[in-house]
């Protein structure tokens, strides 16, 4: 076990690090990260035990006006794409099917009705088409993560001048499906509670691979389970798209309680720009501890999991409190990846666990 001790000179981001760890966590140390740590974690801060639904305004229920109304200017490039049936049955026979289109920032919102009878993926790619054609930012990248339309997203979109990327980092989309689902569908003639989408379990991701070590020269040398308040991820807090290297933040819901803490992992290696840069590339999509198996598994891109390490009696406790974080701001967590204890993180991820039976 070894002791922290954190520079004051540092960025908003590290300053929160660096208090939170110098006062509540003791780092564990693991030579292969896939071994058992040595230490536990200390956490200063209580974990809501309450789960809290995500919610925000909806956007308009008219496709043309939200396209006209919007703000452009805090519309992102990175866009997330879901074609699916709904749980509404038109004319009391056959399924809604809609495309909703958004994106990363949850700003732009868009959604279309698709045809039952024109559910392929060329529709989809008019659809998109004319979507980007209207719009004042054109997309760079569209993120989607519905598995069961796999075949059709990726070929209607492999015409289009964009990188198509299947990945569980569609967070935007998922509070928007989620409100739908909560707010929109019940309200509407031939609502179905009991219908799901294709095959009746929502499809979400493929399936998803058993978990394999990370590479060598990428496992980290420390890690600790820590809290951050959530108000600093809010309009006015500390951290934002400055101050978190390569790394990216999913929305956050303002109507989360300000007071609540992030449940979160940092990790300590000198490999800290090698490994940041990876989970960059890969999608990094999530951090789950499997209490069952007494493991933390990274999760990246569409179906992919990374074994970090396996816990024991002492550790899986601390790793319940972190999953009970995570569960009682409906997902939310994070990710640090630095240096040591006196750089700012080479990426910090705000993640957001996705339904998988959206």
């Amino acid at each position: 076990m070894n002791a922290i001790n954190w520079s004051t000179s540092c960025s908003p981001l590290k300053v929160l690090l660096c208090t939170l760890l110098l006062s509540c966590v003791t780092i564990r140390s693991s030579s292969a990260f896939n071994t058992p740590p040595s230490a536990a974690v200390r956490h200063s801060n209580s974990v809501q035990s309450s789960i809290i639904t995500a919610s925000s305004s909806l956007s308009s229920a008219s496709p043309e006006t939200a396209v006209n109304e919007l703000n452009w200017d805090k519309v992102t490039d990175e866009w997330e794409l879901d074609c699916y049936s709904r749980p509404v049955l038109v004319d009391g026979k056959k399924k809604l099917w809609e495309i909703l289109l958004t994106d990363s920032s949850g700003n732009m919102r868009i959604q279309r009705v698709l045809p039952s009878n024109k559910v392929n993926s060329r529709e989809v790619r008019r659809v998109v088409e004319e979507i980007i054609d209207n719009s004042e930012v054109k997309p760079s990248t569209i993120r989607f993560f519905r598995g069961a339309m796999f075949n059709m997203i990726n070929i209607a979109l492999s015409e289009i001048d964009v990188v198509a990327r299947p990945s569980r980092c569609t967070f935007a989309l998922a509070q928007w499906i989620e409100e739908r689902n909560r707010d929109v569908y019940p309200k509407m003639d031939g609502y179905r509670p009991t219908m799901g989408g294709v095959g009746g379990i929502g499809g979400t991701f493929l399936d998803i691979r058993t978990a394999v070590k990370l590479p060598d020269a990428l496992r980290g040398e420390k890690y600790a389970f820590v809290g951050l308040p959530l108000a600093e991820f809010m309009e006015g807090g500390g951290i934002d798209a400055s101050n978190v290297g390569v790394g990216r933040l999913a929305p956050v819901d303002n109507t989360l309680p300000a007071d609540s803490f992030v449940q979160g992992v940092v990790i300590l290696t000198p490999r800290a720009k090698a490994l940041a840069s990876w989970l960059a590339g890969t999608e990094v999509a999530g951090l789950k501890a499997d209490l069952r198996k007494r493991e933390l598994v990274m999760e990246t891109d569409i179906d992919n999991q990374y074994l970090m390490a396996k816990l024991n009696d002492e550790q899986r406790r601390e790793a319940a409190v972190y999953e009970e974080g995570k569960d009682a701001l409906g997902g939310l967590h994070f990710i640090s990846v630095q240096k040591d204890e006196d750089d700012d993180p080479a990426g910090f991820w705000l993640l957001r666990e996705i339904p998988v039976n959206l």
